[in-house]
């Protein structure tokens, strides 16, 4: 079966994990464009990305809509039981699903997916349980490094970079 959605967290994968605050409490994220390059080229390849975040946040929103992530959700307890319904919706199952999670709060969404990564700087706990630790840290590019491994083993690479040239 091949991957055909894959599953994102953001803060410590998307992002660097860290959260600023302006004096007037407004937040500040910075997220890596070799990342979203990846991800819109994915999209472009007729895959699905959602984004399943425990926190709220308009950056990510606004993060997301530019990238052209339709499917959404932030706030999230259970990444799982979010990610099982998302499932239903799309006709698909896990095997379908590749995740990348750096936290405990991913810890069920990563086991339960069929290839999981996570970012060379996740949580021991995680890194247990995934089937790839990445080179790249959370916010430098683990989420384009698990893309660029996935597009290798889906045998899509010449669809990836035909995309480009």
């Amino acid at each position: 079966m091949s991957i055909e959605l894959i599953v994102l967290d953001v803060d410590g994968t998307l992002t660097n994990g860290k959260i600023t605050y302006t004096k007037n409490g407004d937040e500040i994220k910075s997220f890596c464009v070799k990342d979203g390059l990846a991800i819109a080229s994915w999209i472009k390849l007729g895959r699905e990305v959602a984004i399943i975040t425990g926190r709220n946040s308009p950056i990510v929103e606004r993060r997301a809509k530019e990238l052209g992530i339709k499917y959404f959700y932030q706030g999230i307890d259970n990444k799982k039981e979010v990610l099982e319904e998302l499932l239903k919706e799309l006709d698909l199952t896990m095997e379908n699903v590749a995740s990348i999670g750096d936290d405990l709060n991913d810890y069920r969404m990563l086991n339960a997916s069929k290839r999981s990564f996570v970012p060379k700087n996740a949580s021991m706990y995680v890194q247990q349980i995934a089937d790839e630790v990445l080179e790249s840290q959370g916010g430098e590019g683990a989420v384009r490094e698990m893309i660029e491994k996935l597009i290798q083993s889906e045998g899509l690479e010449e669809n990836y970079l035909a995309l480009w040239h």
